[in-house]
């Protein structure tokens, strides 16, 4: 029969060169038992790989959205529909003063019988406008402003002050569906936040079940290890370092999943950009979105094999 008195603990080296000796030793060992079962470990970090890749890859492309909205922020036009009184040639000296200031970039004028053309041309009512007596049509100056004009507000007051010409009718901002697209992008961000915290979750169930199973299938030699004097610490150990290299794996697998997710879709994209005469293509992964692959798939490796330790190996007493 087995004495209750427990043998000593082993003392504790404080010599810092041997404790890095022995985490580089139990790592390694650590990362030598997950080779010896390659098919379960490679199931593991796969699962962990999708689970870290696709918040990472929605992040990538609300990003890639919100700079493609940037872009076409600055680009946004400013209508000025005039009187119909006014006369192409008033139409003609209201955009040339209107050239003259600081903020515009760029002018364009549709006079009457160019604005009914393109109406026609565009409308399908051909038949229709032969019927009216007169041109119902007013003339319109484009406005492309200058790029250091940004945001909502600036283009609204812009068309206030333009407002004010007694020639204008109508000083009309082209920029409503720039501000849908940027709320439908805040409102994406806070999704891939939550679906980012849920995914976490996830990692650390994953892990910690996988723990559980390694702990169950040890439990003989954790006995023995607590019989001659083990510490919870010691013991604790290779498995926390299996987490931490269930995390390194799955944060790999997330990386090249990404990547050769842009890879794939860059080529369509550029096309498609190139329909509207954009030079758009998807921006790389961004160094707060590698940081946090690479970083935070070890963590939650980690932080799961903890807490399956912390609860099973409390329970496996000797006797």
């Amino acid at each position: 029969m087995i004495p209750n008195k427990r043998s000593p603990k082993f003392k504790r080296n404080r010599n810092p060169i041997t404790w890095l000796l022995r985490h580089a030793q139990m790592s390694l060992s650590s990362l030598g038992r997950l080779s010896r079962s390659p098919i379960s470990t490679a199931m593991t970090a796969a699962v962990i790989g999708i689970a870290l890749a696709l918040p990472s890859g929605l992040h990538l492309l609300v990003d890639n959205v919100r700079d493609l909205s940037n872009t076409w922020d600055g680009t946004a036009s400013v209508s000025l529909f005039l009187a119909e009184s006014v006369t192409d040639e008033q139409a003609e000296a209201v955009r040339q003063q209107i050239a003259q200031r600081s903020d515009v970039a760029d002018t364009q004028l549709i006079d009457r019988s160019q604005a009914l053309a393109e109406f026609r041309r565009l409308s399908g009512f051909g038949e229709a406008l032969d019927l009216l007596d007169s041109n119902p049509l007013p003339a319109v100056v484009l406005i492309r402003p200058q790029p250091q004009l940004e945001g909502a507000d600036a283009y609204a007051r812009m068309a206030e002050e333009l407002q004010a010409y007694r020639e204008i009718e109508l000083a009309q901002v082209d920029l409503q569906w720039v501000e849908r697209l940027g709320a439908i992008t805040r409102t994406f961000d806070r999704a891939v936040f939550i679906l980012a915290v849920l995914l976490a979750g996830a990692v650390l169930l994953i892990v910690g079940n996988t723990i559980r199973l390694e702990i169950q299938n040890r439990h003989g030699e954790i006995e023995i290890v607590k019989l001659v004097g083990g510490t919870d610490a010691f013991i604790r150990r290779p498995f926390l370092y299996e987490g931490l290299w269930h995390g390194v794996l799955g944060a790999l697998i997330a990386l090249i999943l990404v990547l050769t997710a842009l890879f794939m879709l860059d080529g369509p994209v550029q096309r498609l950009a190139g329909l509207y005469q954009s030079d758009f293509s998807l921006a790389v992964i961004d160094p707060f979105s590698l940081l946090g692959v690479a970083f935070g798939g070890p963590l939650l490796g980690l932080a799961g094999a903890w807490l399956a330790v912390g609860r099973h190996l409390a329970q496996i007493q000797p006797e």
